[in-house]
């Protein structure tokens, strides 16, 4: 369905529900796209979504959320209250991302991650130095990882699949997969065999 207005271009799926005062396919600049929005998707209250962005069926996202454009987003995400995806981010299906949780430009997210509340993930090593020879780049998370509550992580660190990142956890290298990184620089140590398993989805297909 076009859902077009004077402030915004999008496209919808089948049984969209868009609540008052969320704005889907924000025109940011006169030629931009449309927003693309699957089917059974649910924008709630005071969320933004930029035109040029695409996200998938099942959608979900809380109060005040923030996509902007060049943004594309797979199958059954969540984007949680006052959660910030700040353009040319990729995100894969089934993927959980809490409350307030910041994500960068140039960020890949792979599928079955869950990204705890106030994760914070970074993009410039040396914010307002070095600008000659600056370049952004986020973090990569791989499928089935899990970052905790209020974890950083800094510019182009990997996250390997199923590797977890503890909560406060400042993580400033790469982490392999199927690890467990914690403290602030973060430790590098074991996963626990209980949690060598796949991440389940919160929601997915009706």
């Amino acid at each position: 369905m076009n859902a077009d207005t004077e402030f915004t271009r999008a496209l919808l799926g089948d049984h969209v529900l868009i609540q008052p005062h969320a704005i889907v396919g924000l025109i940011y600049r006169a030629d931009c796209g449309p927003a693309r929005l699957g089917d059974h998707g649910v924008v709630r209250a005071f969320t933004i979504i930029y035109g040029d962005v695409t996200i998938g069926e099942g959608f979900k996202s809380g109060h005040h959320a923030l996509i902007r454009e060049h943004t594309r987003i797979g199958d059954y995400v969540l984007v949680g209250t006052a959660s910030i995806l700040d353009g040319h981010v990729t995100v894969g299906d089934f993927v959980s991302i809490q409350s307030q949780v910041y994500v960068p430009a140039y960020t890949t997210i792979g599928s079955y991650v869950f990204i705890g509340p106030n994760a914070t993930l970074t993009n410039d090593k040396y914010p307002l130095r070095q600008r000659e020879s600056m370049k952004l780049e986020g973090p990569i998370i791989g499928d089935h990882a899990t970052i905790g509550a209020n974890a950083t992580l800094l510019p182009g660190v990997r996250i390997g699949e199923g590797a977890m990142v503890a909560a406060g956890a400042v993580v400033t290298r790469d982490v392999p997969p199927w690890t467990l990184a914690v403290g602030a620089p973060a430790r590098i140590q074991p996963l626990p065999e209980r949690l060598r398993e796949p991440n389940i989805p919160i929601f997915g297909p009706r």
